[in-house]
């Protein structure tokens, strides 16, 4: 199996829940609060009202592996004899032997790295949440860690990047998120391990294979993970590792206090996880009156099947409304930064969000920045063009919930479910709505700007979804007053001649 991002995420996310195991770890020290870290104790976990209000947030996958500006993967990529990556990094670096990823790390300046800028930019573009990420699979923590010394203090930019992106967070009024992508690194690295078969370096190990590096790129003992059928799960790690992850991811939520701890696959390695899971919501708990006000996704369903967790759908959107809270996350581009990289257009990225949030979901949004830490011009334009929708139709988004049924017309039809279907998507037309409530008002977007008329047919009084009687319909961003009518057949409305924002426009029912 070709290893990618996708296939990995499939399997883990396919992986059976672990037993409680006759082996498993002595009791973990933890915060003490409202919860244990056990399955049964974190059933009672409900998500927050915050975070069901917020619908948006924004994401920095940003880090080391952002130096080279060659996409997401790139110290596992570079490690794969033959991978565009492995090319790359031959012309421009060197052999893997010679100049490993511990030598590309130096390189990543942050030279223009503005955490304030960005995150009031964010927030101008109506998120509600901002997350950073904490440290990803290549084991570089980017916060003044006490566990490793392959972190953002001492390396690379040398500051403390988690750090200064949750004062500028806080300083917006945003909710502040971290994300955890270690777990796995056990398994994603043991690629340094190996060596080239052809060429005049075959045999010749990369550098992932000296003992001086093993606190980055792990043990000798991490290279029978090196071949091409490795499960993306958590089977054969040992505990030694298991044990410092917690410790790891113990230390950035400790530090930071996040409202948002995003798992980058399963709630993993059973006890560890649920105690690390706890002890998030207990810190929580303890500084809101008793309650857990903190989130923690899961990419496995069963994980958050009751209380627990949230379940986080990557790169894709249910074909239904979720009876939980839930959340998309993806990216305008590629994960980590790719020069040339084609990007979603604001089209897009604001349909993709009326659609999730239909469905009773956020959408968390990656801008991947380059090695300087700015956003390109056209990240820009895209952040530009999402602040002037949320200017004009954030209103039926924000604090909403689902209505009887999230839609109507062709986009409703979806032929791949669950995770990674966003290419198999239809785009949205005028055909297509999308409906979001709050208290006696509901909201319909129209995902194209019909020709004259609007006929919403969910919303007619003989439809089997009937609404009840509707006393008064609004255009959003329109100053005039509307002629409409409901009948048998549907909700008729007569449009302006422009609409008042591009991209979707939100129709907003009085019901009485």
């Amino acid at each position: 199996m070709k290893l990618t991002r996708r296939n990995a995420l499939g399997l883990i996310a396919a992986a059976p829940l672990a037993r409680l195991r006759a082996d498993a770890p002595a009791a973990l020290e933890i915060a003490k609060g409202p919860f244990a870290g056990t399955r049964e104790s974190l059933a009672a976990y409900r998500v927050p009202e915050w975070f069901r209000d917020a619908k948006f947030g924004i994401w920095a996958h940003w880090g080391p592996q952002s130096a080279a500006e060659d996409g997401d993967w790139y110290a596992r990529g570079m490690y794969i004899e033959g991978s565009p990556q492995y090319k790359y990094h031959l012309e421009h670096y060197g052999h893997p032997s010679k100049f490993g990823f511990k030598d590309v790390i130096p390189t990543w300046k942050g030279d223009r790295f503005d955490p304030d800028r960005l995150v009031e930019l964010y927030k101008k573009a109506g998120a509600k949440y901002f997350v950073s990420m904490g440290v990803h699979h290549d084991n570089f923590d980017l916060w003044n860690s006490k566990h490793t010394r392959w972190n953002s203090v001492n390396m690379g930019p040398k500051k403390d990047i988690v750090g200064l992106f949750r004062q500028a967070a806080l300083k917006q009024g945003l909710k502040f998120g971290v994300s955890d992508h270690l777990w796995i690194s056990y398994k994603w690295w043991a690629v340094s391990h190996a060596s080239d078969k052809q060429g005049p370096l075959a045999g010749v190990p990369y550098d992932g294979a000296d003992p001086l590096n093993a606190d980055l790129y792990h043990d000798a003992a991490s290279a029978r993970f090196a071949g091409p059928n490795v499960e993306w799960n958590d089977n054969g790690i040992p505990d030694s590792w298991k044990h410092h992850w917690f410790d790891r991811i113990k230390d950035l939520v400790d530090q930071y206090q996040p409202d948002l701890l995003y798992t980058d696959g399963l709630l993993p390695f059973e006890d560890y996880g649920l105690s690390q899971v706890a002890n998030l919501y207990n810190l929580s708990a303890a500084r809101h009156g008793g309650v857990a006000e903190a989130v923690y996704t899961s990419k496995r369903p069963e994980d958050c099947e009751t209380g627990t967790c949230l379940l986080d759908v990557e790169r894709g959107v249910p074909d239904h409304i979720l009876p939980n809270p839930w959340q998309t996350d993806t990216c305008v581009g590629n994960w980590h930064y790719q020069r040339g990289a084609t990007y979603k257009t604001p089209k897009t990225v604001i349909d993709l969000l009326v659609d999730i949030v239909s469905r009773n979901g956020n959408l968390l949004l990656n801008f991947p920045l380059p090695n300087s830490g700015a956003p390109d011009a056209e990240e820009l334009k895209i952040v530009a063009g999402i602040t002037d929708w949320m200017a004009v139709n954030s209103e039926g988004i924000y604090g909403t919930r689902p209505w009887k049924i999230f839609g109507e017309g062709p986009g409703t039809q979806v032929e791949k479910k669950g995770a990674f279907n966003e290419s198999a998507r239809k785009a949205l037309t005028a055909e297509d709505v999308r409906f979001t409530t709050k208290r006696n008002t509901l909201y319909a977007f129209l995902m194209g700007w019909p020709a004259g008329t609007a006929l919403i047919k969910p919303l007619g009084s003989a439809s089997p979804q009937a609404p009840g009687r509707i006393a008064n319909v609004e255009l959003l961003g329109y100053n005039g007053k509307l002629e409409w009518s409901q009948t048998e057949a549907g909700l008729r409305v007569t449009l302006p001649s422009e609409p008042p924002s591009q991209h979707a426009v939100t129709l907003k029912a009085a019901l009485g």
